[in-house]
C-alpha cells in the first residue's frame, strides 16, 4: 500500500508537513500512523492516496503504519527524521565511493546509521512512471552498503553532519554521459523552447514506436540535407549510389583498429551499410532487426526507412519492422554511428547481426560484407533521438525523477555538464530550467547546489574558446542570480589525464560549506573568492571580489596567473600579468590592443593552471566579466 519509498529506514524531511502516499484499493479508506499521530487518506477511483505527515523535529526511529478498513495493514520501521537530499547529474555524480582517494580507508570507517542512503534505479522513459523501473532500498552507512554510493552526495553528507548534527537521507539519481535535456520533464523543456518537434516525437514513441522511428529518420534525413558539406542528392541512407564507399573488414569491431590512418583516433559519425537477399515468403513475415552492438549512437534504416536508434550500453540492439517494409530479393541496410569517445564503430560478434523473421529463421546480415563511408570532415553532431536514455529529452525526468513523486527534500545537488560542452552558450538556460522544474515538484523554495565543472584535458598554452569554460560560466551565473542556490568549485582538484577525479571528499567539503551558507543561513563564504566587477584604473583593470575569507593569495608565486584581457570578438584574448593589491586583482594594460580591451576571462580553458585562492584555501571562481569604466 505505502509507495517503494516508503519502508524500512527511509529517512522524511524534518520540519514540514511530509507527502506520503501508495496504492490502494479503488476508493479505499486509510488511516496512517507515525508517532503516534494519525491522518486519514481516501483513495482515488483508480487506487492511488496520498496524505500529509505532520511535522516533526529531527528524530526517530519512528513507526510508519498504513491500514485499510478491512484490516488490511502495511508497518514501515526504522525511520528517521532530519534532512533529506537529491544528488543528481551524470559520472562524476554516479561515480561510487570505491573509486575515491583513499577508498579502502573510507569504507572501513563507513559507520554511521544516521546516514541512509537511496540509489534510483538507472533508466529512461518516453512518458513519465509512476514508479522505479527496479526494487529500491534505503540502506543505513556501513562498509557493505558505501562502496557502491554516489561518492560526492556521501561525503557531503558527511561533512554537513559535522556542524549540522541530524539524520541524513541521500537520494542518488545520476547516471553517466547524461546530458542535462534527459533530466528536464517536457514541460520545462517546452518552456525552454526549440524542442517541440523532438518532444511531440517522443510523445509518439510512448504509443507507436515504430512509427516514432520514421519520423525521427526523416527529421535526421532534413538535418543531413541541411549541411553545407553534404552535396546535394547525397543520401546515404537509401543505398541508391556507390560513390565514397569502401569495405569494411569482415569481423567490423573498433574502426579504430582497422588499419585505416583517418580512423585510427577518429570520433565523430561513420556511415555502415550492407543488403540482405530475401525471399518472397521471407519478406512476408514479421521481422525484427538485430545490429548487435553500436559504440555510442545509432541511426538506423532499411530500405530507406528509418527503423530505430539507441544509445550506449553493451545490450544488442533490436528493431521491430513494420509489416511491409521488407520484399523478395535486395533489402538496404544502414547504420549511421555517432562515437564521440575512444574507441567506436558496430561491435560484437556476427551472430548478433542478423533479420529474425517470426516463423523462427533468421539470415545475418554479415553474408555480404559491409561498407563504410566516412562524412565530409566539419560535419556538425547530428539530431540525437528524443528516446535515447542519455542524450534524449526528458527521458531521465520520465524514468528516474518523476517516480519521487512529491518527496520531501531539504536541498538538490547537481554535478552535470561534461556532456554539454559542445553547446555551452544554451546551457543557462537549460540549468535555469532544471532549477525551476525540481521546484515545480518538491517545493517553490528547494535549494539548490551546483558543482562548477571540474577541469580536464590539455594544459593550455595559449588563450582559447572553451566549451567547459562556457558551461562553468553558465553555472557560476545561474548560482549568482539566485538566492537559494549556491556553488562549489571543482576546476583545481580535477585531473587532467580523466575526466573523473577522485578527490570527491574535498568537494563534499565544499558542498557541505556552501549549504552551510545558503540553506543553514551560516555567515561564512559560500564558496571562494567571487568575482563582483572589472574597472578600468588608469593604466590597469582592477577585478574586485567578494566571499573572501582572510585575503586573497597567490599560490606559488607573487603573481597570480591565469587571467587574460579580451576585446569583444572570439580568439581575441591575451594572458594578462597580474599583481595583487588592496584585496584587488590588477590587470596591466600592456599589450598594443589594450585600448580594444572589454573583457576579463579567469580560469579559461579546459583545464586550466589557477593560482588565485584565499586564506580558508578555497579557490577564487572561474568566470568572465565585462570591464566597465571606473567610478573615481
Amino acid at each position: 500500500m505505502l509507495d517503494a519509498l516508503f519502508q524500512d529506514h527511509a529517512v522524511v524531511q524534518r520540519d514540514t508537513a511530509v507527502p506520503v502516499w501508495g496504492q490502494a484499493k479503488p476508493n479505499e479508506s486509510l488511516k496512517i500512523g507515525f508517532d503516534g499521530k494519525t491522518v486519514t487518506s481516501h483513495a482515488d477511483a483508480d487506487g492511488h492516496w496520498q496524505a500529509k505527515l505532520p511535522p516533526l523535529p529531527a528524530g526517530g526511529p519512528y513507526t510508519l503504519t498504513v491500514t485499510a478498513a478491512d484490516g488490511r495493514s502495511q508497518t514501515a520501521k526504522d525511520i528517521l527524521v532530519g534532512d533529506v537530499w537529491l544528488c543528481s547529474g551524470q559520472s562524476n555524480m554516479e561515480l561510487q565511493v570505491h573509486r575515491t582517494l583513499n577508498s579502502r580507508s573510507e569504507i572501513m570507517g563507513a559507520d554511521n546509521d544516521r546516514i541512509r542512503m537511496l540509489t534510483v534505479p538507472q533508466t529512461g522513459a518516453s512518458a513519465p512512471q509512476d514508479g522505479f523501473a527496479a526494487p529500491v532500498q534505503w540502506k543505513p552507512t556501513t562498509p557493505a552498503n558505501v562502496p557502491d554510493f554516489s561518492a560526492t552526495c556521501y561525503y557531503f553528507a558527511r561533512e554537513l553532519q559535522k556542524t549540522v548534527d541530524v539524520p541524513m537521507g541521500l537520494v542518488n539519481a545520476s547516471l553517466g554521459g547524461s546530458r542535462i535535456e534527459p533530466w528536464l520533464s517536457a514541460r520545462a523543456l517546452r518552456k525552454v523552447g526549440g524542442y517541440d518537434e523532438a518532444l511531440d516525437t517522443l510523445a509518439l514513441h510512448a504509443s507507436d514506436p515504430q512509427a516514432a522511428a520514421a519520423r525521427w529518420g526523416n527529421i535526421w534525413a532534413k538535418w543531413w540535407r541541411s549541411q553545407p558539406q553534404v552535396r546535394a542528392g547525397d543520401e546515404p541512407w537509401k543505398g541508391t549510389s556507390d560513390a565514397g564507399w569502401k569495405a569494411a573488414p569482415k569481423t567490423l569491431g573498433d574502426y579504430q583498429s582497422w588499419g585505416v590512418p583517418e580512423l585510427a583516433s577518429y570520433t565523430g559519425m561513420l556511415w555502415y551499410r550492407t543488403t540482405v537477399t530475401l525471399t518472397k515468403q521471407q519478406a512476408a513475415q514479421d521481422a525484427t532487426l538485430a545490429i548487435g552492438n553500436v559504440d555510442e549512437m545509432d541511426q538506423t534504416w532499411v530500405n530507406g526507412r528509418g527503423v530505430g536508434s539507441s544509445s550506449y550500453g553493451g545490450a544488442p540492439r533490436i528493431y521491430r519492422l513494420p509489416h511491409g517494409l521488407l520484399h523478395a530479393g535486395e533489402n538496404v541496410i544502414v547504420i549511421n554511428d555517432l562515437n564521440t569517445y575512444q574507441a567506436g564503430g558496430v561491435m560484437g560478434p556476427t551472430d548478433t547481426r542478423a533479420l529474425k523473421f517470426a516463423d523462427g529463421s533468421s539470415v545475418p546480415l554479415d553474408t555480404n560484407g559491409w561498407q563504410y563511408r566516412e562524412v565530409p570532415k566539419g560535419i556538425g553532431t547530428p539530431p540525437l533521438a528524443p528516446w535515447l536514455t542519455v542524450s534524449g529529452k526528458t527521458t531521465l525526468y520520465n524514468g528516474m525523477i518523476a517516480p519521487l513523486g512529491h518527496y520531501a527534500f531539504r536541498g538538490a545537488l547537481w554535478y552535470q555538464g561534461e556532456s554539454n560542452t559542445g553547446e555551452a552558450d544554451q546551457y543557462r538556460r537549460l540549468l535555469e530550467a532544471y532549477r525551476d522544474d525540481l521546484r515545480a515538484q518538491f517545493g517553490a523554495n528547494l535549494p539548490l547546489l551546483i558543482v562548477q565543472l571540474s577541469s580536464y584535458g590539455p594544459a593550455p598554452t595559449h588563450p582559447a574558446e572553451s566549451g567547459w569554460a562556457g558551461v562553468r560560466e553558465a553555472e557560476r551565473l545561474v548560482a549568482a542570480e539566485d538566492k537559494l542556490s549556491g556553488l562549489a568549485v571543482s576546476v583545481d582538484i580535477g585531473e587532467r589525464y580523466d575526466i573523473h577525479p577522485a578527490n570527491k571528499q574535498e568537494l563534499g567539503r565544499r558542498l557541505a560549506r556552501a549549504a552551510r551558507h545558503v540553506v543553514y543561513g551560516e555567515a561564512l563564504a559560500p564558496s571562494g573568492p567571487l568575482p563582483v566587477t572589472a574597472t578600468r584604473e588608469g593604466d590597469a583593470v582592477a577585478v574586485s571580489f567578494r566571499d573572501v575569507t582572510g585575503k586573497l593569495v597567490a599560490y606559488s608565486s607573487n603573481h597570480p596567473i591565469g587571467f587574460e584581457l579580451c576585446g569583444a570578438k572570439p580568439d581575441s584574448c591575451n594572458y594578462a600579468n597580474a599583481d595583487l593589491r588592496d584585496g584587488k586583482v590588477l590587470l596591466h594594460l600592456d599589450t598594443p590592443a589594450a585600448g580594444a580591451i572589454t573583457r576579463v576571462r579567469y580560469c579559461w580553458a579546459d583545464s586550466p593552471f589557477c593560482t588565485l585562492y584565499d586564506e580558508a584555501g578555497l579557490p577564487a571562481v572561474p568566470f568572465q566579466l565585462d570591464i566597465t569604466s571606473s567610478t573615481h
